[in-house]
């Protein structure tokens, strides 16, 4: 009888960011690298139809399991288990950060980052924090496999879950070759980009105030997509004088994002915490100057081909985006920021995933492409 490895995607809604362009990259590359074992999804009511757009199996439904966190949360301590059972399974692998938190059958769950544990967050999401924190804990704890995205966040996750070394696998995110833009627009002066949400130690505010400390007239334009038509980052832009410099889009299509990275004279990201740094990643890959944090996941991700600077002085900040728009037209750096973001790629991330994959369900290991860097 072939094994059944079911997916845990009761998290997966539409809007869950990195996450879900996660799953949607690795699963449906997963059945040419477990030859022989069926694949299961354990859906809820709102992602059930995205779901079954990209998943190469069947699908059930969870009624019951809504959009909420507290909804989630009870289909992963209550129910996933159970209904995996009723399928057959042989393994689960929970791709979003936590699962079912009980001993039971096989399991894997891929850890993204440790947000919920690093940032107690403002004091009415304290207690939301502290038991999605420790649902996660209780989840990496107890599978038998753990996957993290990058050496730093598998250090993270070894000191603050206590998961033993043993059970820790580092696969990298990848990355799509970008798309031809057709007729960018002319660009209009220097232009700074970045994107992402408003959670606080995104640190676009840190990224508004070096740019305020420019000299007046000689300030680069600077669009930061992501926040929603109520972007809360407008009212530090009036408050430091910026109407006119900053440009907030919200959040723009695929497209809309593509024709701006090829406008975008440099990319900077001043996050102050990540668990990979995908858009690091995807700007070296449209050929963007990278202006990025200097911590230890972006360094891992960016390599030598990015600026790093400490993201929490405003002035240091605005200097390094100052050396990176004088790089704008460094045609063998942007060659080099391509050439590195090609050896992270999403067939390499699902051949890695297939491993440990295969590991937990007892089969031998698929091959796993080469590394281009």
């Amino acid at each position: 009888m072939a094994p059944t490895l079911v997916i845990d995607l009761l998290g997966f809604t539409g809007g869950r960011g990195g996450t879900e362009t996660y799953a949607r990259e690795v699963i449906p590359r997963l059945p040419s690298l477990l030859a022989g074992v069926e694949l299961r999804a354990l859906v809820s009511t709102p992602g059930r139809d995205l779901v079954r757009e990209f998943f190469p199996g069947d699908v059930l439904e969870m009624k019951g399991v809504g959009d909420s966190p507290a909804s989630w949360a009870k289909g992963e301590v209550f129910l996933a288990e159970r209904a995996a059972r009723s399928l057959g399974a042989s393994a689960i692998w929970t791709p979003a950060n936590f699962g079912p938190i009980r001993r039971g059958l096989p399991r894997v769950v891929t850890i993204h980052d440790l947000i919920y544990h690093q940032i107690p967050g403002p004091l009415s999401q304290r207690p939301f924090r502290r038991a999605t924190a420790e649902l996660m804990s209780r989840s990496a704890r107890t599978a038998d496999a753990v996957i993290s995205v990058s050496e730093a966040t598998a250090d993270e996750v070894h000191r603050r879950l206590a998961v033993p070394r043993s059970r820790l696998h580092v696969v990298p995110h990848g990355t799509t070759p970008p798309p031809e833009v057709a007729s960018p627009p002319a660009r209009r002066g220097d232009l700074v980009l970045s994107t992402g949400n408003r959670m606080p130690h995104k640190n676009h505010v840190g990224l508004l105030e070096a740019v305020a400390r420019m000299e007046e007239g000689s300030r680069p334009s600077v669009v930061i997509t992501g926040g929603g038509s109520d972007d809360p980052l407008a009212a530090h832009v009036r408050r430091l004088g910026l109407e006119g410099v900053v440009d907030l889009p919200g959040w723009v299509s695929h497209d809309e994002l593509e024709r701006l990275y090829s406008q975008a004279s440099i990319y900077v990201c001043p996050s102050l915490l990540e668990g990979f740094g995908l858009p690091v990643l995807d700007a070296l890959a449209r050929g963007c100057v990278v202006v990025a944090n200097d911590i230890p996941v972006l360094r891992e991700v960016g390599g030598s081909e990015c600026l790093y600077v400490d993201a929490t002085d405003a002035d240091a900040l605005g200097r390094a985006i100052r050396r990176g728009l004088t790089l704008d037209g460094d045609v063998q750096r942007r060659e080099r920021g391509r050439h590195w973001a090609a050896g992270f790629t999403w067939e390499a991330s699902a051949a890695g995933t297939a491993a440990v994959l295969s590991r937990v369900l007892r089969l031998p290991a698929p091959t796993t492409p080469k590394d281009s860097r």
